[in-house]
């Protein structure tokens, strides 16, 4: 596997619990979290996309 170039994201706050982000050069998407850096998720865009789309959009609980 080539060495990912992982970015924190934007939405992260400062400290810890931040969560990073990469792109593959196979067109995957990867995610890990500051507290478990060895820990990684990969998917693809498009199932990203969904996911964000759903938060986005379902109601926050009162």
């Amino acid at each position: 596997m080539h060495t990912l170039a992982w970015q924190k994201s934007t939405y992260s706050p400062d400290g810890s619990n931040c969560v990073y982000v990469a792109a593959a050069s196979t067109g995957t998407i990867h995610l890990r979290e500051s507290d478990e850096p060895e820990v990684t998720l990969a998917t693809t865009p498009a199932a990203l996309h969904e996911l964000i789309r759903i938060f986005k959009t379902t109601p926050k609980p009162h």
